[in-house]
């Protein structure tokens, strides 16, 4: 038996997804039709011996209890929210909770970062992990970065004949390895007791010197316990050529969302709107794959969407219009002949005639191999709004005629002329 614990933060992590998290909690956002960790659940669900997924977090449970219902009714399988009390870190969660993870004694469970989003081979993960024999305590998840991208990640150092860890450093200041920490795990049961001693040294630490900074439980699992267990030949590494991104900023949702879209092709093509579904060419010539629409979203005929579109639940898309490589949230309006690209449409916007909604994609760089995806800061050293998707957040009106370049635009906003390079407050 096999369990997997997603962790999920809390309302003061996502800060760099705002606008998309002040109406919706980050690991709840819709990335592909699905929200964020749906596609972690999908994962498990597939694995036949998994019995039960905890998502660990401290959002109140009033935002997290209705999709957890909603999971709940869709798949056979135990799906749990546990709210921490207060922040207590990736390790410090896992230890609180520690008896609802060891209960019906498992395997094995698997751990994943709830802003994570990759084609998850999590099967072979755990008979990599199960190969180990009794030894292994964690498994890692990892995949090839950049030299100078791998600054920005968890860095391992492996024994190419055994894939021990040897080394781990987190977000170090200068080069280490190209091999870099995905943020999916394999634990045994046993990782508690490496977990325990990195809890009972905050503990001693909190009471000798008062530090007043962070909660005596909280525990980072990378610094905190991964760190100290490499070399002892008790953690390994599976490394994937996997498709693998984080979700850290609004960009990176456009980018992920392509990814899901081309992964539904093999997994899920009925999630996928089909070219030939109705036979009819022109009933569905607006449709350049890939392209999820909700099946209560309404699309005039003569509207061209795709390639990489996601329409959510009750759009409304009016004739002419066109829309590629964007996520249109739900009760959102598109009004005639408009054009929307690289951009999010908050829940409930609405777009007016003959407008363009443009923002600039940043994927990774495709002549550097293993280049990951780039988070540039909001602004650039000269104080200005570096180039990015156009983002608008729920309930924001745009006039018609207008053009809206590289914005941001935060809730409840009622426009009332064109914007280029701005942040609407």
């Amino acid at each position: 038996m096999l369990k997997a614990v997603i962790l999920i933060g809390g309302p003061q992590k996502g800060t760099r997804f705002r606008p998309l998290s002040l109406d919706i909690p980050k690991p709840l956002f819709p990335v592909a039709g699905l929200p964020l960790i749906q596609h972690h659940i999908e994962a498990c669900v597939s694995l036949k011996n998994l019995r039960e997924i905890l998502i660990i977090g401290f959002y109140p449970p009033s935002q997290i209890e209705p999709f957890i219902n909603e999971v709940n009714h869709q798949y056979d399988i135990n799906i749990r929210y546990l709210q921490e009390f207060t922040a207590l870190g990736t390790a410090g969660g896992l230890y609180h909770f520690r008896d609802q993870i060891r209960f019906g004694n498992p395997d094995a469970f698997f751990v994943m970062n709830g802003d994570v989003c990759a084609d998850f081979p999590l099967g072979e993960l755990y008979e990599f992990h199960k190969s180990k024999g009794s030894d292994a305590l964690v498994t890692i998840m990892s995949t090839e970065a950049t030299r100078q991208q791998s600054l920005n990640y968890g860095c391992l150092v492996t024994d190419k004949a055994t894939q021990a860890v040897t080394h781990y450093v987190e977000k170090p200041s200068s080069y280490v390895s190209t091999l870099i920490n995905c943020g999916i795990y394999v634990f045994s049961l046993e990782v508690f007791q490496a977990i325990g001693e990195a809890f009972n040294l905050k503990q001693q630490e909190y009471y000798r010197n008062g530090n007043g900074n962070k909660e005596a439980g909280y525990i980072q699992l990378e610094q905190e316990v991964i760190a100290p267990l490499a070399g002892t030949g008790k953690i390994f590494t599976f490394q994937v050529t996997n498709w693998w991104s984080q979700l850290k900023t609004a960009g990176s949702a456009i980018y992920a969302n392509r990814h899901y879209l081309e992964l539904y092709r093999t997994k899920h093509p009925e999630k996928l709107c089909s070219v030939s579904a109705s036979g009819d060419a022109k009933q569905d010539s607006h449709i350049i794959p890939d392209v999820y629409i909700h099946p209560t979203a309404t699309i005039h005929p003569t509207a061209v969407l795709g390639p990489n579109v996601s329409i959510g639940k009750d759009v409304v898309v009016g004739p002419g219009v066109r829309i590629r490589e964007s996520i249109v949230l739900g009760n959102a309006v598109i009004e005639d002949h408009s054009l929307v690209l690289h951009s999010i449409i908050g829940r409930n916007s609405r777009i007016g005639r003959w407008t363009r909604v443009e923002g600039t994609p940043s994927d990774p760089d495709p002549n550097k191999p293993f280049a990951k995806m780039e988070n540039p800061p909001l602004f650039n050293n000269d104080g200005r709004l570096n180039p990015s998707i156009t983002i608008l957040g729920c309930y924001v009106s745009v006039p018609s005629e207008t053009i809206l370049l590289n914005s941001i635009v935060l809730p409840n906003k009622e426009l009332s002329r064109s914007f280029k390079n701005e942040i609407i407050l």
